[in-house]
């Protein structure tokens, strides 16, 4: 389609987020100057009208909390990779108006762990049970040879997570959130909790540790990914995760590729650091 193009993230609450910057980064780089990314603060009531009003100059959507599931009802088609985890973080609209959604946390994932040079790990820990350690799990079901430990506070968030391995074909063995220093000891560690649940573990870093994933980006470095640091262990973080998911938005909404992985990681270093 000629003519300028638009695309947008959407969640609530939406002020922090950093997909504009990374997202006008490529652009930037690409030459898209016709092209604008921008924020809307939408829940789950307003989703409907927003997505129903869009006219085909939008490229696509970035869909953050508590969006994700909101969406697929709304959409005409979703891929495998959206469809094993039940959500959705990316819709491209097409040039006949078709709403197409996908999950690109999932690759994203897989990319950040692989830039640091982690093809396949034996077994692997994950804390917590939300949103995201769902798309850590269809993650694992890639990278993972063995068995998953995931760290809870309760049976139903256990039940959750055996039930996400069953699906995802991950042998997910349950453990108690009380229990948690010892799932440092996993060869990876992905950390999937809001700021401040996992600093009460960080001084349980053992002295010669694996990789953490940590997937926090604000603030950084947490307390976990310090003390992991300090012992030489190897650290891929929150930002690592939304520059690699923002490229794979980038990419399928723009038909460009590759997207410019170092101009959107150094944007989003800079917003970072200037708040």
């Amino acid at each position: 389609m000629n003519g300028p193009r638009r695309a947008a993230v959407l969640g609530s609450p939406i002020a922090h987020s950093l997909s504009p910057v990374l997202h006008r980064a490529a652009y930037a780089e690409l030459g898209l100057d016709d092209w604008s990314y921008d924020r809307f603060e939408v829940d789950e009531a307003a989703l409907p009208g927003f997505v129903g009003g869009l006219d085909l100059s939008w490229a696509g959507l970035s869909l953050t909390m508590p969006l994700k599931r909101a969406i697929i009802p709304l959409l005409d088609e979703i891929s495998p990779t959206a469809a094993s985890v039940e959500a959705v973080n990316t819709v491209v609209l097409t040039e006949d108006g078709r709403r197409v959604g996908d999950n690109t946390d999932i690759p994203g994932m897989i990319a950040a762990l692989r830039e640091r040079g982690v093809e396949k790990v034996e077994s692997a820990a994950v804390l917590g049970a939300g949103a995201t350690a769902s798309s850590a799990l269809a993650a694992l079901a890639v990278i993972c040879a063995g068995p998953v430990t995931a760290y809870v506070r309760s049976r139903e968030r256990g039940d959750e997570m055996r039930g996400w391995g069953q699906r995802l074909g991950v042998d997910v063995r349950i453990a108690d959130w009380a229990e948690g220093a010892r799932a440092l000891e996993a060869p990876l560690v992905i950390a999937t909790t809001p700021a401040g649940t996992t600093d009460s573990v960080a001084a349980d870093v053992p002295q010669h540790p694996g990789i953490l994933f940590d997937v926090l980006y604000e603030p950084w470095p947490t307390p976990l990914a310090s003390a992991w640091s300090a012992r030489s262990g190897t650290v891929v973080g929150g930002l690592d995760l939304l520059v690699h998911q923002a490229l794979l938005q980038v990419e399928q909404m723009t038909g460009r590729s590759p997207a410019p992985l170092a101009a959107m990681r150094q944007a989003g270093e800079a917003a970072i650091a200037a708040r």
